[in-house]
């Protein structure tokens, strides 16, 4: 294919039109610039094109241009038409773009070979669309990634080419977003404060209705009540973003070996310690609705007072197991009546049911740690023979209409729970005796203070609740119930014999773990301090 290098200028004639190559004064070497121009594969249409470029001050530079352009051109093979017209076709794009570099033969030669995109100016909203749409595993962490993608990532760095994604993009990012949690907060401050007011204006009188009236629009006019971009969302956004790069240098995607994702740094979030319900806790809640930590828990009298209560819910098994043995909710939903050994007193976790918005799907276990055999107690495995009986009745009841799930809890034609059902009614069931509020998965948590309290080690309650690392389990539990750790700290001295111990009654140390508390109708508990 034809091409060569050429001078040429800008003047014009008399009539604006451009002299180009025969302008008189390019006979100077000081007049005029250096161009090059290269005939490129027909388009797929058949239509034909070119590569031109000026702006050369040397023959030089220009004729390295040519060679550049010439070389790239020489990379597929005489009979590859497809290869040649995506060479043509990244070409014609770089000519249109002036300011545009060459692309590097070696980048372009990788990526033809391997089938890749030739053009290098990818950017990271492209990938992430393309990454999201590729994507496979369980349907709940899709999701979630795609909100990332959608919410955050996308309109904030979602413009960058993505080989040229740096740390400090990033940062800027969680930056903006650190910003935008602010306005947020002071919104949200604004509109409450106007909701606030507005319920301090009388409704009677044509005064204060023509005033409710034009509160109320102002508080239409308002932003929203919104809820802030937390620690654990933005290190969900960074890894979000960390799994997508990672992809795309294993893949050995347009020409990135690192991962900025893996080097911003961010304020880690922190996991937020077990707290139980103590009296204390439960007066101030009572008078001001505030739960002293995001994961509050019931002390083993609550516990009870709770599934007494329940004991007549067609769910009480359910909640009991998870009570006494840590299940998570989809874990308990999703048992089967062929994972259970009632005789020998055992229960495997294999599977689960997870709810994606209103979808419930089968899953295995989220980890490796959480397919697990666990132990089941004497009143537990009393606790499911019972409901197996009521639920054989439920089976003859419905006759030919019952689905044979073959779950241990079901609805009451035998089909699937849907797992946010089950959240629904346990949160009625202890709302109805004013229990202070816990969430269904804190009923977990109750059961690993139960298994401290009976002398479990972190390793069995790891094991247990099938955490797949003891640091999760420590971390969040270990403070529960710090007088069982009293009870060992005066177990370890009473080893030392020391002649002033006879004076003291060690045993007034070991409070009872359901010591009731004054306001005990409340659902309270008292716990020594």
């Amino acid at each position: 294919m034809k091409g060569s290098t050429y001078r040429r200028c800008y003047c014009r004639d008399g009539d604006g039109k451009a002299l180009a190559g025969s302008c008189p004064k390019l006979t100077s070497k000081r007049h005029g610039v250096y161009a090059v121009r290269q005939e490129l594969p027909p388009r797929e249409d058949g239509g034909r094109r070119s590569f031109s470029r000026s702006g050369y001050e040397k023959a030089t530079d220009a004729q390295e241009a040519l060679d550049k352009v010439r070389a790239l051109l020489a990379l597929p093979d005489g009979d590859d038409t497809d290869g040649q017209v995506r060479i043509g076709d990244l070409l014609e794009a770089v000519s249109r773009d002036k300011k545009a570099p060459l692309p590097d033969l070696e980048d372009v030669r990788r990526r033809y070979a391997t089938g890749q995109p030739l053009s290098s100016r990818t950017t990271v909203g492209e990938w992430l669309d393309e990454w999201i749409e590729a994507k496979r595993g369980r349907p709940t962490a899709i999701s979630r990634d795609e909100i990332n993608v959608r919410v955050h990532l996308k309109p904030r760095i979602g413009h960058h080419r993505l080989d040229r994604l740096w740390v400090s993009h990033l940062s800027d990012m969680f930056t903006d977003i650190a910003e935008a949690n602010s306005e947020i907060l002071e919104q949200n401050a604004q509109r409450r404060a106007a909701v606030e007011q507005l319920a301090t204006v009388p409704w009677k009188g044509k005064e204060n209705r023509a005033r409710r009236k034009s509160m109320k629009e102002a508080i239409a006019a308002m932003p929203p009540f919104r809820d802030t971009v937390g620690p654990t969302t933005r290190e969900r956004i960074r890894a979000t973003l960390r799994a997508a790069l990672n992809d795309a240098i294993a893949q050995q995607r347009f020409g990135i070996t690192f991962n900025p994702a893996a080097h911003v740094q961010i304020d880690v979030a922190k996991r937020p310690k077990g707290v139980l319900w103590t009296a204390e806790h439960v007066t101030r809640w009572e008078e001001t609705g505030e739960k002293p930590s995001p994961v509050m828990v019931w002390t083993p009298s609550q516990i009870g007072q709770f599934l007494e209560h329940a004991a007549t819910d067609r769910l009480y098994s359910l909640f009991h197991l998870i009570a006494f043995r840590g299940l998570r909710r989809g874990e308990a939903c999703g048992q089967r009546w062929t994972d259970m050994d009632l005789e020998a007193g055992l229960l495997t976790v294999a599977k689960a049911l997870v709810q994606n918005g209103w979808d419930v799907y089968e899953d295995d276990p989220k980890t490796d740690a959480g397919a697990r055999t666990i132990s089941l107690d004497s009143l537990t495995v009393e606790v499911l023979r019972e409901h197996r009986v009521r639920q054989e009745a439920d089976r003859k009841k419905a006759g030919a209409k019952w689905v044979d799930t073959g779950r241990t809890f079901t609805q009451e034609d035998g089909s699937w729970l849907r797992p946010s059902h089950v959240t629904d009614r346990f949160t009625e069931l202890y709302g109805e005796i004013g229990l202070p509020p816990v969430r269904l998965h804190d009923l977990r948590h109750g059961a690993a203070t139960l298994m401290h309290a009976g002398g479990g080690d972190l390793h069995y309650i790891k094991s247990t609740l099938g955490h797949s690392g003891i640091q999760i389990t420590s971390d969040t539990y270990l403070n529960l119930l710090p007088q069982v750790d009293k009870a060992v700290a005066e177990a370890a001295a009473n080893l030392v014999p020391l002649s002033r111990r006879n004076k003291i009654d060690s045993t007034s140390a070991h409070a009872s773990l359901t010591q009731e508390a004054p306001n005990a109708g409340s659902g309270a508990s008292v716990e020594p301090s």
